[in-house]
């Protein structure tokens, strides 16, 4: 019996952090064993916001699929691809945005939202509105029976599955309508305190070296009302402390008194979360030099994926265009 089948992706802005590995990537290694997984790296829609300089997308491409099988994506047991690879995304994408109501892409939260956030950049075009129905073919062209997403997803999987409905009743039952596969996330806080976002500039990247990780722990945010070394902490307001949650669950209680009590300090303790920290990167760290040592890898996975995805793909696209007599 056939696995159901997952589809996620995540566009190559840079280098992952440990806000991405626990809000996603540990879940997408845990899939798949149950799932028939593809995962992407989408490309265009990283033009939707940045499309004035597209100098770095190659290589954060390439950083992006490191991060992926570093973190325990395994290119034996899932597809990796990049979007740009698989042309069968952009005919769909395409056929998609005949049937889809405008009213429906300036609905979207994310839209609203993201046009809020990038005021006085020039993201008012059509590949920016149209990045739902974008999305939707990523999905779709897989026949994706569920997509692993975060809450504040959900509304985008919702207009998937509307698109799907109306495909489905325009022309035939061609495409499933996915189902959410809730993730456990983890919302980490960044180095100030706020949510752990590159915006933010307050991120530790899944790759950085011990040293690294040290300094950034250094210059975290703590509890602000811990002025002096004997003033007791008060680790609820502590964004140090909240990585220690993640990180430290074996050593979390003596942690917790030790600060409530001021029987250790700010200093001592991000030294003890850096320990945690960098226990826990090692052998991520470790499978990354592996692949930096091979440098031909990642384009060979890339090539194998794209093989692979593409037979879904087209098999899909040959049922819509049959479903739409063209």
């Amino acid at each position: 019996m056939a696995k159901p089948r997952i589809f996620s992706g995540m566009r190559p802005t840079g280098k992952l952090h440990l806000g991405n590995l626990f809000g996603a990537l540990i879940n997408w290694v845990r899939l798949q064993d149950d799932y028939d997984c593809v995962y992407g790296v989408v490309d265009w829609h990283a033009l939707t916001t940045a499309y004035e300089d597209t100098s770095e997308i190659r290589a954060n491409t390439r950083e992006l699929v490191m991060d992926y099988l570093a973190a325990g994506i395994d290119p034996k047991k899932s597809i990796i691809i990049r979007q740009s690879d698989v042309k069968q995304h952009a005919e769909l994408c395409l056929l998609f945005s005949m049937i889809t109501p405008l009213s429906w892409l300036e609905r979207c939260p994310t839209y609203k939202e993201q046009l809020r956030e990038l005021e006085g950049r020039e993201i008012m075009t059509h590949g920016f509105l149209g990045y739902p129905v974008l999305m939707a073919a990523d999905i779709l062209v897989y026949k994706a029976d569920a997509v692993p997403v975060g809450e504040d997803q959900l509304p985008h999987l919702e207009l998937t599955r509307e698109i799907a409905r109306r495909f489905n009743f325009l022309y035939g039952p061609v495409f499933p309508e996915p189902q959410p596969k809730l993730n456990e996330v983890v919302l980490l806080p960044g180095t100030d305190g706020r949510k752990m976002s590159k915006s933010y500039n307050n991120v530790i990247e899944m790759s950085a070296s011990a040293d690294e990780v040290r300094r950034a722990i250094e210059n975290m945010v703590t509890d602000p009302a811990r002025i002096r070394r004997t003033d007791p902490g008060h680790p609820e307001v502590c964004s140090v402390h909240a990585l220690h949650k993640v990180f430290s669950r074996t050593m979390l209680d003596d942690i917790t008194r030790d600060c409530v009590n001021a029987g250790i300090g700010c200093v001592d303790c991000k030294r003890r979360l850096a320990d945690a920290v960098n226990e826990f990167l090692e052998p991520i760290r470790q499978r990354r030099r592996a692949l930096e040592r091979e440098p031909g890898l990642v384009d060979d996975i890339l090539a194998d994926g794209a093989k692979r995805a593409r037979v879904i793909a087209e098999a899909t696209l040959e049922e819509v265009r049959k479903a739409m007599r063209i």
